[in-house]
C-alpha cells in the first residue's frame, strides 16, 4: 500500500533506506513479455509465478527477484515465472520523492476485473495488465509482493478465496493472515474470479511483508517466497515457525470528510481490546472498535476523503 488516498504533499519525509536494482539485465525476459521471465525443471510440478512492482515506489520486491535471478533459480519440479509488473511507473522512481511513482496513469492493483481487462478504456496500467494477464492466467501459485507506506507488522491478504487462505496459511510467514473483500476502487490482482471460483487449482495472495524502503521488509519477502517455492516442491524445506494467525475484516472504514483523523498514531498490527474504543474523527462522526481484541489492518495515517482509512479485523479460526 502506498500513498494513495492520501494528500502527498502533507506527507511526512521517508528515508528509501534501499537501493533501486538495476533491472536491465533481466527486461528481455524469455516469455515475449517484458519483464518475465520464466524457469522450468525437467520433472512435472505446479506453475508458480512472484510478482514485484504492481506498485511502481514497492522497490523491496524487485531488489528479492533481483537477488533471485543473479542466483540463478534452478526448480527441482514444475515452472518458476519471475516478473515486474509496472516497469513504467519504477523507471520514475526518485528516492527524492518516493511516493510519487505507485503508478502513472491508475493503480495497477484495481484494475483485475475482466470487465476493465476486456473493455474499451486505456490507461498505461490497464495496457500493461492486458499484456501480461495471458502469463498470469497459466499460473497455479501467485505470489504478489507488496509493502507499505505506515508503519504495520507483516501479512498476507488472501481474498475471499478458500484456496487462496489454504495458501497463505500453508505458506506460514509473515506470522498474520487476512481475509477481506478487497477494494470498492476495483479488483486487486488477487481477487480475479479465476482466483476465488470453487472450481479449479489457482490460488493467489498478496504479502504485505513491511515498510517500504527498508531492509526488513526485503527479508521477510524473501521468507515468504523460500516458504511458497519449498511448499511447491521446487527447493528443500525451509524453517518453519508457530502457524501463523487467522483474521477475517469485519468493517472497512472510508474517510467520508476531508477532516478525517486518528485520536493517535496507531501501527499495523495493534489489537484494540475493548468494544467501543474510540479510533478516530471523521468529521463530526466518531469511529469505534465494533467488538473487543479488534485488529487494526494497515492505518493510513494520512487519508482523503473516499479512501479508505483503516480495515478491521476479527481473530477467527481458519476453515
Amino acid at each position: 500500500m502506498s500513498a494513495a488516498g492520501s494528500d502527498t504533499a502533507s506527507l511526512p519525509r521517508f528515508e528509501v533506506r534501499l537501493a533501486a536494482p538495476d533491472l536491465a539485465p533481466w527486461l528481455p525476459g524469455n516469455t515475449g513479455i517484458e519483464g518475465f521471465i520464466t524457469f522450468a525443471a525437467p520433472r512435472s510440478g505446479p506453475h508458480v509465478m512472484v510478482l514485484a512492482l504492481m506498485h511502481g515506489n514497492e522497490i523491496a520486491g524487485a531488489a528479492v527477484l533481483d537477488a533471485l535471478l543473479r542466483e540463478g533459480p534452478r526448480p527441482a519440479c514444475g515452472r518458476l515465472t519471475l516478473g515486474f509488473v509496472n516497469l513504467a511507473a519504477y523507471r520514475r522512481f526518485d528516492p527524492e520523492n518516493p511516493v510519487a511513482s505507485r503508478f502513472v496513469d491508475e493503480d495497477l492493483n484495481r484494475v483485475w476485473d475482466p470487465a476493465a481487462l476486456e473493455g474499451p478504456r486505456r490507461s498505461a496500467e490497464l495496457d500493461r495488465a492486458r499484456a501480461i494477464w495471458p502469463l498470469i492466467a497459466e499460473a497455479d501459485w501467485v505470489i504478489d509482493l507488496h509493502s507499505m507506506l505506515w508503519p504495520s507488522d507483516p501479512l498476507v491478504l488472501c481474498g475471499q478465496g478458500a484456496r487462496s487462505r489454504a495458501l497463505a496459511m500453508a505458506m506460514g510467514t509473515p506470522a498474520l493472515v487476512v481475509a477481506d473483500g478487497g477494494h470498492a476502487g476495483g479488483r486487486r490482482l488477487i481477487d480475479h474470479p479465476r482466483f476465488l471460483a470453487e472450481a479449479g487449482d489457482a490460488a493467489a495472495v498478496l504479502v504485505e511483508a513491511g515498510q517500504h524502503w527498508q531492509e526488513d521488509t526485503v527479508r521477510q519477502m524473501r521468507a515468504s517466497v523460500d516458504a511458497a517455492l519449498a511448499r511447491a516442491g521446487m527447493i528443500g524445506p525451509v524453517p518453519a515457525g508457530a502457524p501463523p494467525r487467522f483474521a477475517e475484516v469485519s468493517r472497512v472504514v472510508t474517510a467520508n470528510t476531508g477532516r478525517f483523523a486518528f485520536v493517535r498514531p496507531f501501527r499495523g498490527g495493534e489489537v484494540i481490546r475493548r468494544r467501543d474504543t474510540l479510533l478516530a474523527r471523521d468529521g463530526a462522526a466518531e469511529i469505534r472498535t465494533p467488538h473487543d481484541d479488534c485488529l487494526l489492518i494497515m492505518p493510513s495515517l494520512r487519508t482523503s476523503r473516499g479512501h479508505t482509512a483503516v480495515r478491521l479485523a476479527r481473530f477467527a479460526a481458519p476453515e
